[in-house]
């Protein structure tokens, strides 16, 4: 049974946790810094943890339960395989904007990049 362990391990965001409450995700958006791109915008707030809790928000306005869901996959795996080149005890909330909805994954992961570096969070 432990392969099956390890196989979760891989899957799982190691360095990070998710923001889920929404007081959390009230309070990153009132004390954190923003930083927006043509696709994404992201807001950062030091947790005084060791780890990041990422929170991710998509609107009913970037289209159905479908497309919504599909890029909540594509930022949290784009954080996922990149989350160990970011910083630290760092609340991030990501919010997609509109037009992130015909985007692929590449793009997503670009956009997830350069705000990183934009937040100068990035190792």
């Amino acid at each position: 049974m432990w392969p099956f362990f390890s196989y979760l391990q891989v899957l799982c965001m190691i360095f990070s946790e998710s923001l889920k409450k929404n007081r959390d995700f009230r309070t990153v958006y009132k004390n954190g810094r923003p930083r927006a791109n043509k696709y994404l915008v992201m807001y950062i707030m030091e947790n005084h943890q060791e780890k990041n809790r990422l929170g991710i928000s998509v609107s009913k306005k970037v289209g159905n339960s479908v497309v919504r869901h599909r890029i909540t996959r594509l930022i949290r795996e784009s954080y996922r395989l990149h989350e160990n080149i970011f910083d630290s005890g760092l609340d991030i909330v990501v919010v997609a904007r509109s037009c992130a909805a015909e985007v692929s994954y590449r793009e997503i992961e670009s956009a997830m990049l350069h705000l990183g570096k934009l937040h100068k969070i990035l190792r």
